[in-house]
């Protein structure tokens, strides 16, 4: 008895040195800091640079529906720009982070940030303090040309003297961001500018670059590894519902669309109330883009996810 008892005991003290140990490496890699390259990236004050950095923001890139705590739908619908002071929570398993305000007010918003430091944490996922972005915008292989109309954009908003709340992560959030989160940079080549048209290429840029159609469509761990097949759904969103196969598989929800319906679907909007698709902001996208992006889907690898 005597023994098991010193083999508990010893047993006991080894897992509690083993837990603090974690505690402390984890506690001590919250703020890493990693370095990345500054875009040479320079705001524009031209007008056509500015408008198609709105028309991004509004629409395919759907700034609006992370970054603007309000009605999304009701202020599109009455054609005016909500004001992007951040604020969302987002209720994840590893905890609750909040969107970022980013509006041009100096204290609380991006207006302390240069042009450079704002390209970079777009497109290398780094803050201007060095620590990690969390991948949830998917502009890392943005254009030039659009990086700048993006930040462009972004300049000419109100200043809104609002601050977000502290990120709320578990303990599984902890761990998650100590060992697991890292930047995410470009994974290819990045171009000045992309030519738009209606083209199947000009789509692919839009779905993986831009509007991030990939991010929810196709399967990923919670650090965002991806474990399934491209844009063939799988995803359980928060409010459980689970993202649908957008392959040209005959199991996919897009099966046998035309180009007409597909355009059609998207200029309707939302038809069930808690859907966690940005209809309001696609919408407002352009038929050469949805004619792109549809011609593109029918490129993608055909992926069955029922028998």
């Amino acid at each position: 008895m005597k023994k098991i008892k010193k083999i508990v005991k010893w047993t006991s003290l080894v897992l509690a040195i083993i837990i603090v140990g974690i505690g402390t490496i984890t506690a001590s890699r919250q703020n890493i800091k990693y370095k990345a390259p500054y875009p040479k990236i320079t705001a524009s004050k031209d007008s056509a640079v500015i408008a198609r950095g709105r028309h991004l923001a509004i629409s395919i890139a759907h700034c609006t529906d992370c970054h603007n705590k309000a009605n999304t739908d009701s202020i599109l619908s009455l054609g005016q720009d909500p004001i992007l002071s951040g604020g969302i929570a987002f209720k994840l398993p590893v905890g609750t982070i909040y969107s970022a305000n980013i509006t041009s007010d100096p204290e609380h918003g991006i207006g302390k940030y240069s042009d450079g430091e704002i390209a970079r944490a777009l497109r290398y996922g780094v803050h201007p303090d060095g620590t990690v972005v969390y991948d949830f915008m998917p502009f890392h292989n943005l254009s030039d040309s659009d990086l700048t109309a993006v930040i462009s954009f972004l300049r000419t908003q109100k200043p809104a003297p609002i601050q977000k709340p502290q990120n709320q992560l578990n303990v599984m959030g902890n761990l998650v961001k100590a060992f697991l989160i890292k930047p995410v940079g470009p994974s290819e080549k990045i171009v000045p500018a992309v030519k738009e048209d209606s083209s199947a290429a000009y789509g692919k840029y839009l779905v993986h670059s831009v509007g991030n159609c990939n991010g929810c469509h196709t399967k990923r761990t919670l650090s965002g590894e991806v474990i399934g097949e491209l844009l063939a759904g799988g995803n359980e969103m928060p409010n459980g519902m689970v993202t649908p196969n957008i392959t040209p598989d005959s199991s996919g929800r897009i099966f046998g669309w035309s180009q007409e319906k597909f355009i059609k679907r998207f200029r309707t909007g939302k038809l069930i109330p808690y859907s966690e698709m940005p209809w309001s902001s696609f919408q407002k996208m352009s038929d050469l883009e949805l004619k792109a992006i549809y011609n593109y889907l029918q490129t993608v690898k055909p992926v069955r996810t029922w028998k």
